[in-house]
C-alpha cells in the first residue's frame, strides 16, 4: 500500500492500542510547535490546580491573534479556561493559567520545561505558555509532541473531555461574562473517531494538528507538524494507518 505524499515537515502515527508506528516522517526534527504548546499549558494547569479555584485574569494576560475574549478582572474556573485553551486556542486563558502558578509566569514555563524532561523530551523547549513567536526559541519534535499527547490523554480525564468537545457553553455570572466556545477544525464533526486535541498554526510553524482516533477498538494518535493543508493530509493519514492495520476507514468528508 502505497504511503501518503504529504507536504508536513515532520509527521507521526502511532496506534496506542498495538504499540505500534503506523507512519512516519522526519519524526525526531526539531521544529516550531505554535499552539501546540498548550498541550503542556494543560498537563501543568491541571496537574497544579488552585485550591479556591479561582483564576483572576491580569492585564498581562490579554495578549493578541487567538482569544477567548477575557476580560481584565474575571475570575474563570479551571475547567473554563481548560475550553477556551482547547477550542479557542486561546492565548489569553494560556497566560491567565500561567499568571494564576504559584510563584507566576516565569514559574509556569519552568514547570513545562522541568516536565518536558521528565517525561523524556529531550528535543522540546518551551519559552512562553501560548506558542505565538518572538519571545525566544521554542520548539519539539512529533515524537515528544506524541508522548505528551499521551501522558495528558492519559492521566486528565477533563483534558480527554475537552478535547472531544464541539460546543461549550460558559454562562454569565458575578465574577465573568458569558462565552460562547466552538473547537477549531479538527475533524471532530467530520470524521468518525475523532476525539480531537489541538491545532496550531504560526507563520513560522506552519500548519500543526495533533488528532486522537478511537475506531474498532484501536486508540490512535496522529500528529502533522508544518503542513500545507492539516486537515486533508491527517484524513489521509487516518486512512492510510487503519487500511494498513485491515481496517476499512469510515465514510467522512
Amino acid at each position: 500500500m502505497e504511503k501518503p505524499n504529504i507536504s508536513a515537515v515532520s509527521a507521526l502515527t502511532y496506534d496506542l492500542t498495538l504499540k505500534k508506528t503506523l507512519f512516519m516522517k522526519n519524526p525526531d526534527k526539531r521544529v516550531p510547535m505554535a499552539s501546540l504548546t498548550k498541550i503542556m499549558t494543560a498537563i501543568i494547569a491541571l496537574e497544579n490546580p488552585k485550591k479556591n479555584d479561582q483564576y483572576f485574569v491580569p492585564k498581562e494576560a490579554l495578549v493578541g491573534e487567538d482569544s477567548m475574549g477575557l476580560s481584565a478582572g474575571e475570575i474563570l474556573s479551571l475547567k473554563d479556561l481548560m475550553y477556551g485553551l482547547v477550542l479557542h486556542s486561546a492565548n489569553d486563558a494560556a497566560e491567565t493559567l500561567a499568571y494564576n502558578y504559584p510563584m507566576g509566569r516565569n514559574a509556569f514555563i519552568k514547570a513545562m520545561n522541568d516536565k518536558a524532561k521528565s517525561l523524556g523530551l529531550s528535543d522540546t523547549h518551551f519559552t512562553n505558555p501560548s506558542g505565538l513567536e518572538g519571545d525566544g526559541k521554542q520548539y519539539t519534535t512529533a515524537y515528544d509532541l506524541l508522548v505528551m499527547t499521551n501522558y495528558a490523554l492519559s492521566n486528565f480525564p477533563l483534558f480527554d473531555k475537552v478535547a472531544a468537545t464541539f460546543t461549550y457553553d460558559i454562562p454569565y455570572s458575578s465574577l465573568h461574562k458569558a462565552y460562547y466556545l466552538e473547537n477549531e477544525t479538527n475533524l471532530l464533526t467530520s470524521y468518525p473517531g475523532v476525539k480531537g486535541v489541538k491545532t496550531g498554526y504560526t507563520p513560522e510553524a506552519g500548519l500543526c494538528l495533533v488528532t486522537y482516533l478511537d475506531y474498532d477498538n484501536h486508540k490512535i494518535i496522529s500528529i502533522i507538524l508544518g503542513s500545507n493543508n492539516r486537515r486533508q493530509e491527517m484524513k489521509d493519514l487516518l486512512d492510510y494507518s487503519l487500511k494498513s492495520e485491515g481496517i476499512t476507514p469510515p465514510p467522512h468528508s
